[in-house]
């Protein structure tokens, strides 16, 4: 009986110097997030999984995704997979919410996280509702995307990357782009 209880004394110490150490150990605070939360009017994210022509076979990703209703709207109205990324935590538990209302967990994720570092190459269609200078940003990683990977994004631009096609919905600009073919490298001879 004696050992019982040592033993007991012993697992109760290590238990609370764990419980301890963990109450010290920092949590990494994620860093602030790079573009206001402004939802984006329904009537626009209609028109623009429309614009990007959207179907059952796309895997749509929504890049600051917010409250989810894109790619919410996007399993719902035309049965594609999505994946929203938000680096707020509580746009991300509201995006899982209103998931469950609609009724389409089976067929989208989100993920919070910094959207400069999640892998999205799996992407047919990719949302966008930031600011000009994270669409400048992003860029890069969106150009390396699949030739034929359609980018739709909400009031702002690429740049010098002309859209494929723009659209005023509501008195908000849709911009659209593809992903062009890769250009075969030259060998300088």
């Amino acid at each position: 009986m004696r050992k019982i209880k040592h033993l007991i004394g012993l697992f109760s110490l290590m238990f609370g110097a764990a419980i301890f150490v963990s109450a010290q150990t920092p949590t990494p605070t994620p860093r602030t997030p790079d573009v206001p939360y402004v939802p984006t009017n329904q009537k626009v994210v209609d028109a623009m999984l429309k614009m990007a022509k959207v179907t059952k076979n796309d895997v749509v990703y929504d890049l600051g995704c917010g409250d989810g209703r894109i790619v919410i709207t996007a399993a719902k109205e035309y049965g594609a997979k999505g994946t929203g990324i938000d680096i707020n935590p509580e746009r991300i538990k509201e995006a899982n919410e209103n998931a469950k209302v609609a009724g389409v967990t089976n067929k989208v994720k989100f993920i919070e996280g910094d959207l400069f570092e999640q892998d999205f190459s799996d992407a047919t269609v990719v949302a966008l509702y930031l600011l000009p200078a994270i669409n400048l940003k992003l860029r890069p990683q969106l150009l390396k995307l699949k030739p034929g990977t359609r980018i739709v994004s909400h009031a702002f631009d690429m740049g010098d990357w002309k859209p494929d096609q723009t659209m005023m919905v509501e008195g908000s600009t849709i911009y659209f782009w593809t992903v062009p073919a890769k250009k075969p490298e030259t060998t300088g001879k």
